[in-house]
């Protein structure tokens, strides 16, 4: 088993904000550095760091940040991309690599920065000009490869969840984020301590937001962001021996679905965990589920049974933003600083192509 002894975030930020003119490392590495303060570690000890970044330059950005943060040059870094599920998978990885006795002190997490995000081209073999492309094929079938937002209000559509459910979800993720205090959670950057984007949405003001596809709004959706988030894990034994506590990893699991209708893919990954750990929706004390769109966190709440109160207590992603690479782990963050002694958490989150994860975790 493992356990995450320290988990840390920066704030979000929304692109072109206060992150602006941050490369991933800057964002990562103070992050890291109060990882191992609280845990009284020094950089030596790390064994390797997992870093998520999904619309990034590529180049191991887990070795950029592995160096800026000043691990030793012995630790490689591995960098993964499963889009909006990475942040989470980068703990799934972690607990893995723990289990199997590759290392007993593993860096995991995510960072992305939609400001400072490279433009991308197609190129052609008959000559053509090159290409500009927002959102990078999921699949190898174009009639099944749908825009993000088109796959949400296909979701909105398949299950009959109306734009005004919609947005008195995302008016309630407001309201819950601006009640809430994430400050214990978040590491200052550029004088960031709070994320910025919450704010005193009404439905009158989602009746006047911008239409971005059917039910889908400007209002419904989570903005694009910058941010970093990172948990220190480590063998029970490791910190046992060392004096620290902290958050077990129970299970985690990944696992495909549809991948016209990604927002259904955690409802099944929930659905597997519970089950294969004999647990029920309502015996879950606290859940982060990924809102990066009012429709997919509605589904997956209602589908996987569980009880509103629960989740995302403090707000949710609606009211902070989406940094793609980072979003996951900002789910296991929020749950390490929240859940008390003896309760049961759980993160979940879509990603494109249809792809769910989802993670147990106990104090």
């Amino acid at each position: 088993m493992s356990v995450i002894v320290s988990a840390y975030r920066t704030a979000v930020v929304p692109r072109g904000g206060a992150f602006a003119a941050y490369d991933v490392h800057d964002l990562a590495a103070p992050v890291i550095a109060r990882l191992l303060h609280d845990a009284g570690l020094s950089t030596d000890q790390v064994g390797e760091i997992i870093v998520a970044n999904a619309i990034g330059e590529g180049g191991n950005p887990a070795r950029r940040v592995a160096l800026a943060a000043g691990l030793p040059e012995t630790v490689a870094g591995l960098s993964i991309d499963r889009q909006c599920a990475g942040g989470l998978d980068a703990l799934l990885l972690a607990d893995a690599m723990i289990r199997a006795g590759l290392h007993d002190i593993v860096i995991a997490g995510g960072v992305e920065s939609y400001s400072r995000r490279p433009l991308r081209s197609r190129v052609f073999a008959d000559g053509r000009p090159p290409e500009p492309y927002d959102q990078a094929p999921f699949t190898p079938w174009t009639d099944r490869d749908p825009m993000m937002a088109t796959a949400a209000e296909a979701l909105a559509q398949e299950l009959g969840i109306s734009r005004e459910d919609q947005d008195l979800y995302a008016v309630q993720s407001h309201a819950k984020a601006l009640a809430s205090n994430p400050c214990k959670e978040i590491v200052a950057i550029a004088g960031q301590e709070r994320d910025p984007f919450a704010r005193d949405l009404s439905q009158a003001h989602c009746r006047r937001a911008k239409v971005i596809d059917g039910t889908i709004t400007a209002a419904n959706t989570a903005v694009a962001a910058d941010a970093a988030a990172f948990c220190l894990v480590m063998s029970e034994a490791r910190a046992a021996a060392l004096g620290l506590g902290g958050m077990r990893i129970t299970k985690g699991l990944t696992i495909g679905g549809r991948p016209d209708l990604p927002g259904l893919a955690p409802v099944a990954a929930i659905e597997r965990l519970l089950t294969e750990t004999g647990l029920r929706p309502d015996q879950i004390d606290r859940a982060e589920i990924m809102e990066a769109y009012a429709v997919q966190a509605i589904a997956c709440i209602q589908g996987a049974g569980l009880p509103q109160e629960c989740v995302n207590r403090n707000g949710g992603a609606l009211a902070r933003g989406h940094p793609i690479g980072a979003s996951g782990a900002i789910l296991a963050v929020r749950l390490f600083h929240d859940l008390e002694q003896g309760e049961k958490g759980l993160a979940a989150i879509a990603a494109a192509g249809g792809l769910g994860t989802a993670l147990l975790v106990e104090r």
